[in-house]
């Protein structure tokens, strides 16, 4: 019985690790089309997660909110923090700054 706790927790580890490598890609993706559509840069082509809850999607399923913070800029002379939210593995938002997209 232990073992098999013990291989079902390992299960589970593997998938919330390759649900995790794929959502921060999702997330780099986002960043980059943000930044791209207002015409700015983003900074080290990366993100980093701020956040992690549970939340419920529009089907009420229980699902994980990630919210990943990254960097850019306007000028090339400075840094200002972004943020990306997904739902599960659906975009919710892109902030640069105060401005908000979906």
């Amino acid at each position: 019985m232990t073992e098999l706790i013990f291989v079902a927790l390992l299960a589970a580890l593997g998938w919330f690790w390759l649900n995790s490598m794929t959502s921060r890609e999702t997330a780099v993706a986002a960043a980059r089309r943000g930044c791209d559509a207002d015409q700015v840069q983003l900074l080290d082509d990366t993100v980093a997660l701020a956040s992690l809850r549970l939340a419920r999607n529009d089907h009420g399923q229980l699902v994980l909110r990630r919210g990943y913070r990254f960097e850019y800029s306007d000028t090339g002379d400075n840094r200002r923090e972004g943020m990306v939210t997904l739902l599960g593995s659906r975009i919710e938002t892109v902030r640069l700054g105060n401005v908000w997209s979906v």
